[in-house]
């Protein structure tokens, strides 16, 4: 069968690197292959992508599980380039952008959307994305839109977080707890980590008051209430931690399933406990904006900052991955492009 002359131009024009995976399953079903690199519509930015980021929800959406992910990514197989968090600077702006300029570095989210690992995105003006903070590189910017805007998330909206609160933090180290315990601590909070032995000192460090190794002691037989349970790494469960929870408390994770979210509803309706899932990825491009914001203030007043485990090139994705899989990164793992 002959190729267009529209095929042909398509495949003519200007490429890009950009990770896609035809199935779900391990790391082994990504590819770093060339697309054609996009254009910017008149109320668009082009990105060149100088940092992205692989986490447990990658993980998720690589392996279509837990089945919701797919209602996002594609029910059989992804549906377009993986990824969705980001840090670079904007290469040109369509006809009617005055929001950004040629040469700003930014940083921001395409969630619910994907298409962050790749060597360019394109953005609307009005979607979730700021300024850099002047005083981080790219990969300590691309792990704040990981992390820490999903903690913020969490703990100003979900929680509504306030001084004197108790809040245990589980999973502590990772890449959403290292910027939960930096940004509890600036809300005033009293804060308990949970990490293994290795970590403890870095969780101090960050601002836990309190830090508790999990492989010596599980939290929840120690009989103290807390405010606030933030589970980052869905490990535990409301069963499990209910008498933890103080009258009133909340126990918030960030893993969706049947019984989170059964209990979500039951406990709305019953008892002075809370069960909450919050789908972080899917608030509006004006908070998320809102919450970047206030992150590069709190950054470029040196009150939080990035935890950076490993960096891989766009080309090593899958031992990114892979590495991310064994459930034992500390901080972040970034990806860079340049």
């Amino acid at each position: 069968m002959s190729t267009s002359t529209t095929e042909r131009s398509a495949l003519a024009g200007p490429r890009m690197k950009a990770v896609v995976a035809t199935k779900y399953g391990s790391p082994d079903v990504l590819r770093v292959t060339e697309v054609a690199k996009p254009t910017p519509k008149n109320n668009e930015v082009l990105i060149r992508i100088a940092a992205t980021t692989v986490g447990p929800s990658d993980s998720a959406f690589r392996r279509g599980k837990p089945f919701v992910v797919r209602f996002f990514s594609g029910l059989t197989k992804p549906n377009s380039i993986l990824g969705d968090v980001l840090a670079g600077e904007v290469e040109a702006v369509g006809s009617d952008v005055t929001r950004f300029g040629e040469g700003d570095r930014v940083f921001g989210t395409a969630a619910p959307d994907s298409g962050a690992h790749a060597e360019y995105i394109c953005l609307p003006e009005d979607g979730a994305l700021a300024v850099m903070p002047s005083n981080m590189s790219d990969s300590e910017a691309a792990a704040v839109c990981d992390g820490a805007l999903t903690a913020m998330g969490f703990l100003r909206d979900t929680a509504d977080i306030q001084r004197g609160q108790s809040i245990l933090i589980n999973g502590a180290s990772g890449s959403i707890g290292t910027f939960a315990v930096q940004l509890a601590n600036h809300f005033g909070a009293e804060i308990t980590g949970v990490c293994s032995t290795k970590n403890v000192d870095l969780v101090k460090s960050l601002g836990a008051d309190t830090v508790i190794d999990y492989t010596q002691t599980n939290f929840t037989t120690l009989g103290k209430e807390y405010d606030i349970i933030f589970d980052t790494v869905g490990k535990s469960s409301y069963s499990r931690c209910e008498d933890s929870l103080k009258r009133g408390g909340i126990y918030m994770t960030t893993v969706p399933s049947p019984a989170i979210l059964f209990q979500m509803g039951w406990t709305k309706l019953s008892g002075s406990k809370r069960a909450v899932f919050t789908a972080t990825g899917l608030k509006s491009p004006e908070e998320k904006v809102a919450h970047l914001q206030s992150l590069r203030k709190l950054i470029e007043a040196e009150e939080i900052h990035s935890v950076i485990d490993r960096r891989y090139s766009l080309d090593e994705i899958a031992d990114a991955h892979r590495y991310v899989d064994t459930g034992h990164k500390t901080g972040n793992v970034v990806i860079t492009l340049s």
